[in-house]
């Protein structure tokens, strides 16, 4: 049986006009998704389509945006899609994978969990967070290493915060490896659905109170503070931006893991910290990604 093909529409616009042109070839796909570049610069908007698009009236409707919005004329990619099993290619392009002593795995895995490991098990989902990204899996390290020497509390309703939680990854290492309580909180309702998807899966269920909410302003972040670590993988600016918040919500001698950040945002993100009176004790680069370590 033949499969109707897929087509791509992609263009790379400035951040204040990504509604607009995200609205303009919608109109002539079947779905759209918006990503940021860069900080505070261009996004990429994608959109995909069954069957061929008209691309003489596409580019001939983002031409007269672009003149309207008075920025030069976005480059239109126009591309055919190969046939793919996606939910296999999702599979395959999700390996196993070590951080430190986590070793983060789906579901589809047959192999056997290193001895000495600790497993995570989480799927490729509609949620960031599956460890083969460079932030997550430097959280992951940074984990690792704290947990040699950092003592949390067991028992009680305190213990760690994640901030951003995403699948919850990290909530479930912290979970697993401590065996503590974890708040997870993210503003995005899905994050907050597989996060409790995966901490029963990870056996985690007890462990993990993920509710959606904005920020270090949700109520039960505050509920449960002071906490003796925090980990939010989110990106460079808000990581900056909620450095006092985060510390009043740290313990004193508590732990932070910060990621999301590109290697040349730490700098900025590293003072606004510092000027929160927080030290950093320790940087991770993972590729282009840098995951920093700091303590109250």
């Amino acid at each position: 049986m033949s499969q109707t093909p897929l087509w791509r529409i992609a263009l790379v616009v400035p951040e204040a006009h990504v509604p607009a042109f995200a609205e303009a070839v919608g109109d002539h796909a079947d779905a759209v998704s918006t990503f940021e570049l860069e900080e505070g610069g261009d996004w990429l908007v994608e959109a995909t389509l069954y069957g061929p698009p008209d691309v003489p009236r596409l580019q001939s409707r983002v031409a007269v945006l672009a003149k309207a919005l008075g920025i030069d004329e976005p480059r239109l990619a126009v591309e055919n899609l190969p046939p793919i099993d996606w939910v296999s290619h999702s599979y395959q392009g999700f390996p196993p994978i070590r951080a430190g002593r986590f070793f983060v795995h789906g579901s589809h895995h047959e192999g056997t969990v290193p001895a000495g490991s600790i497993p995570l098990l989480v799927d490729a989902a509609t949620a960031f967070g599956t460890g083969e990204h460079g932030s997550t899996n430097g959280c992951l390290q940074a984990l690792d290493r704290l947990s040699r020497h950092l003592k949390l509390p067991r028992g009680g309703r305190r213990g760690a915060l994640d901030m951003g939680c995403g699948s919850g990854i990290l909530a479930l290492a912290v979970a697993k490896r401590w065996r503590v309580a974890v708040t997870a909180v993210d503003i995005d309702p899905e994050a907050v659905r597989v996060t409790r998807i995966n901490a029963a899966l990870n056996g985690a269920k007890g462990s993990i109170r993920a509710q959606g909410g904005d920020g270090y302003n949700t109520r039960i972040v505050g509920r449960h503070k002071p906490y003796t670590l925090i980990t939010a993988n989110i990106l460079a600016r808000p990581l900056s931006r909620m450095a006092p918040q985060l510390r009043r919500h740290l313990k004193k001698g508590g732990y932070a893991v910060l990621a999301g950040l590109l290697n040349r945002q730490e700098r900025h993100v590293i003072q606004a910290h510092r000027n929160q009176g927080l030290r950093l004790v320790a940087r991770i680069p993972v590729g282009e990604w840098t995951t920093l370590v700091v303590k109250r």
